[in-house]
């Protein structure tokens, strides 16, 4: 467990979140939307800090990254967790599993340790990915930071759902991202990942804008987003 980084502490205990676009209110002895952040006594807390669900080597182009060191490997790891609750959500038994008060599992490792690993399988970056990386910021960003010192790359592979506090916080030790665009219409964000579209697409021109290097993805689903205007 680990102080969260971007909140406020507000009346009667809550605290507010900065850093997704959910921007939660939570209330002591509650978790925000992401089921990984708790208020305990007027302070907010990441319960993912140093204990990923999963840790493994993957060539870059299962990111998927096509256009950042092809051909490398990449140092892929995540926690338990998600800000979005997609329907069609390919890694829902991690994303999921901490919604409403569930489990926090995983093996502890420190920042330390995942920047050893990476260059002891001699990866040539470092993959914040599987569930959602903005959800573990404080892990991954001080991850990203001893990476960069030791001259490897980080990327995020996300929803695009940080805010722009967060993105400025990591813009520094974050080299690429692939953002998952999961349609191009506000209804299909509401009913089928319970997000708005607007910040990601702010998200992406932030992203630009701070140098980093962005690829886009969109899953299609016939007949929800696989319409020609969507997808031009």
């Amino acid at each position: 467990m680990h102080e969260a980084y971007l909140y406020e502490r507000l009346e009667d205990g809550k605290v507010r979140c900065f850093l997704c676009n959910h921007r939660c209110t939570v209330s002591q002895g509650d978790r925000g939307i992401c089921g990984v952040r708790e208020n305990r006594d007027g302070v907010l807390y990441s319960l993912v800090y140093g204990i990923p669900i999963a840790q493994h080597v993957d060539p870059i182009e299962k990111k998927p990254l096509f256009h950042f060191f092809p051909g490398s490997r990449a140092y892929s790891i995540a926690t338990v967790g998600c800000n979005f609750r997609c329907l069609h959500c390919q890694n829902y038994d991690i994303s999921q599993m901490p919604k409403d008060h569930g489990k926090i599992v995983g093996e502890e490792a420190s920042p330390e340790d995942v920047v050893r690993a990476a260059m002891r399988t001699g990866c040539r970056s470092i993959s914040y990915t599987y569930t959602e990386p903005t959800v573990f910021f404080e892990f991954a960003f001080e991850a990203a930071r001893l990476a960069h010192g030791r001259g490897l790359y980080n990327n995020f592979i996300t929803n695009g759902y940080m805010t722009p506090e967060a993105l400025y916080d990591i813009a520094p030790f974050l080299d690429a991202a692939n953002v998952d665009l999961k349609a191009f219409r506000e209804d299909f964000y509401r009913k089928i990942c319970g997000a708005r579209l607007q910040p990601v697409l702010d998200s992406l021109k932030l992203m630009k804008h701070l140098g980093i290097w962005v690829e886009v993805t969109t899953l299609v689903i016939p007949g929800l987003n696989d319409d020609d205007a969507q997808l031009r």
